[in-house]
């Protein structure tokens, strides 16, 4: 008798040990979920691709260019420059080549650590550096020469295409004109975050 008593203490311990342990866990798990990377999805009329961003190396930039994906602004806007040796651009024009309305410019963190190689998602900017808007582009090879060298210049890198860089590559490759714009036009249907995996 007093042997199954025990044994019951013993069960009952056990069983609140593995509770407390369980909840001590729960922070652990918490903050594991809350350091995976942001993806935001791309389905264009050429195919689909995925990107991941950096909050922890590009801050500002990628608070923004989430809000942008969170107000729909990406849908229906064009690649409207596209070097295939180069990047493919948009976010900015829609396929009347109407400009969208944008927020304020964002201050520049091209000095994070990340650099604009192949596969790489880059705020697009003019030659002032504090200038980025919604505008990005993806790199289709390694572009040393946009990497920041000082405090102010340098194209901010923020995220990488993980899934979909054959999409990427056929964008790439599509016929332009004047001013590196497609002779037809390449729609980002839409921009939606989604769970990372």
């Amino acid at each position: 008798m007093s042997d199954l008593r025990s044994f019951s203490s013993f069960t009952a311990l056990t069983r609140r040990a593995v509770v407390l342990c369980a909840a001590s866990l729960l922070p652990l798990a918490s903050a594991w979920a809350a350091d995976a990377a942001p993806q935001v999805q791309f389905k264009t009329s050429m195919g689909n691709f995925t990107i991941e961003v950096y909050p922890d190396k590009a801050p500002k930039t990628v608070e923004n260019f989430l809000q942008y994906v969170k107000d729909k602004h990406y849908d229906g806007t064009v690649f409207h420059r596209i070097i295939e040796n180069f990047m493919i651009q948009g976010g900015g024009y829609t396929i009347s080549k109407e400009e969208r309305k944008t927020r304020a410019p964002i201050a520049l963190e091209a000095q994070n650590g990340l650099k604009n190689d192949i596969g790489m998602v880059a705020m697009a900017r003019t030659n002032q550096p504090h200038s980025a808007t919604a505008q990005f582009f993806v790199n289709v090879q390694n572009n040393d020469f946009l990497n920041a060298r000082g405090a102010s210049d340098g194209y901010a890198v923020f995220g990488k295409v993980i899934s979909g860089m054959d999409v990427v590559n056929k964008i790439k490759s599509v016929p332009t004109g004047f001013m590196d714009v497609p002779k037809e036009p390449v729609v980002i249907q839409s921009a939606t975050l989604t769970p990372a995996k």
